[in-house]
């Protein structure tokens, strides 16, 4: 193990505990042993000062999209885990929808020895929920949980079959881990951007916010009738956000996120053919970014998931139509969000990390997301006053793919600790 550490004198933010204020943080074989005023700590204990920067939990990112196996000229577990720690993020959840699909036990093995090799952030795999992502059979669920999966997705693709989705949902209660949807109907879908006035511009198919929140309510009366827990990934539209308030009102286990672009883009973005603005679920109107950033302030939605997409440069330099949906988000999301939110007032800096790491930890039940005595020494340390601009070419990441180049962002991550080793250090 790594001798002692004390990050001394920073400004330390934990909404877990309701923390906001400098002290020292002591850490000892990877976990914390204790937070307060001037921390004398054992001998051989190294003193990192850390004075006028935020020492928070940790961020938690239980939505993203590393490649590996079969798309790792995209990205790679190595690449993906250490752009990761470059964003601030200590454990990240890792989507199934690669080439072949982490369908399989042998899949979730090579997946955790990957990221073990890799030393990056903590990688969590998610087993596909159906076998080669069809729609049609159920995974061994509990052969996948058994081999190391959190959770079961065919992310990328919805869970189409009413039938297959009841059963996962009750089903995955016997193993106390929770089904990720990709809302989307696929009788619906066929769009490249969403639907409305800038798509029938562009002379582009668009999608409707219905091929969302259609899904969301259906499988939210599933959620309902088999108790099951529901977590609706990268809410996009404001008729999901009116669904998931009714399940919030009647106490369901029912769960979802929202991405930092959702927030604060629009399809205004995808004027010009611009590919690197095409993602699905798409970036549709104002109307639909005030809701959904309502209903994160709300609680409705309860956290905010990049869904980091990366492809390469030939892929997104195609026609409109047949470039690939997906925005490069993990070395971006905690400035994107603070822009989107906190530098207009509508939310704390707590507030942010809340969403960004206690929560995720909370409703996932996960150890990290604090900065308790006893917990993982998961450890961000930022300065949230620092400005920056986004240039893809110094992303971590093997892909560049983000329609923000160029933007200037406040915020920026420092240092990030796995374990209590220090993984990352901007240079």
């Amino acid at each position: 193990m790594n001798r002692p550490l004390i990050l001394r004198g920073g400004r330390i933010v934990d909404p877990s505990q309701d923390l906001d204020g400098v002290a020292d943080v002591l850490v000892s074989d990877g976990r914390i042993e204790a937070v307060g005023q001037d921390i004398a700590g054992p001998d051989e204990a190294e003193v990192l000062d850390v004075s006028g920067q935020v020492v928070a939990p940790g961020l938690i990112d239980l939505h993203v999209h590393l490649r590996e196996p079969g798309g790792e000229g995209k990205e790679t577990i190595h690449t993906g885990s250490h752009a990761a720690l470059a964003g601030g993020f200590t454990t990240v959840w890792a989507m199934p929808n690669t080439d072949p699909p982490i369908d399989d036990p042998a899949a979730v093995g090579y997946l955790r020895l990957a990221a073990r090799v890799a030393r990056g952030t903590q990688v969590m795999p998610i087993g596909a929920a159906s076998i080669g992502q069809k729609g049609e059979r159920m995974t061994e669920v509990g052969e996948l949980v058994k081999a190391g999966a959190v959770a079961v997705s065919d992310d990328g693709a919805p869970v189409w079959d009413t039938g297959l989705m009841r059963r996962l949902l009750e089903y995955t209660q016997t193993f106390g881990i929770p089904v990720l949807q990709h809302a989307e109907d696929i009788s619906l879908a066929g769009g490249v951007m969403n639907e409305g006035v800038v798509a029938t511009a562009l002379g582009l198919r668009g999608l409707p916010n219905a091929a969302e929140s259609c899904i969301v309510a259906r499988d939210i009366q599933l959620a309902e009738l088999t108790g099951g827990h529901l977590h609706v990934c990268h809410v996009s539209a404001r008729q999901s956000v009116e669904q998931l308030r009714l399940a919030k009102e009647k106490g369901l286990t029912v769960t979802s996120e929202v991405t930092p672009h959702h927030l604060i883009l629009t399809d205004e973005m995808c004027r010009g053919y611009n590919t690197e603005a095409k993602v699905n679920p798409p970036l549709r109107t104002e109307a639909d970014v005030e809701a959904v950033a309502q209903g994160l302030l709300d609680g409705v939605i309860d956290i905010i998931a990049t869904d980091h997409a990366p492809h390469t440069y030939e892929e997104k330099e195609q026609e409109f139509d047949y470039a690939p949906f997906g925005i490069n988000g993990l070395e971006t999301a905690f400035g994107l969000s603070m822009r989107a939110l906190v530098q207009t007032g509508r939310l704390t800096l707590s507030g942010l990390i809340d969403r960004m790491s206690c929560n995720p930890a909370r409703i996932m039940g996960l150890e990290g997301g604090a900065l308790r005595p006893g917990s993982p020494a998961d450890i961000v340390v930022l300065d949230p006053d620092e400005k920056w601009t986004v240039d893809p070419t110094d992303f971590r990441s093997k892909s560049r793919n983000t329609p923000i180049a160029g933007w200037e962002l406040v915020g920026r991550v420092h240092r990030t600790l796995v374990a209590g080793e220090v993984r990352f250090v901007r240079d």
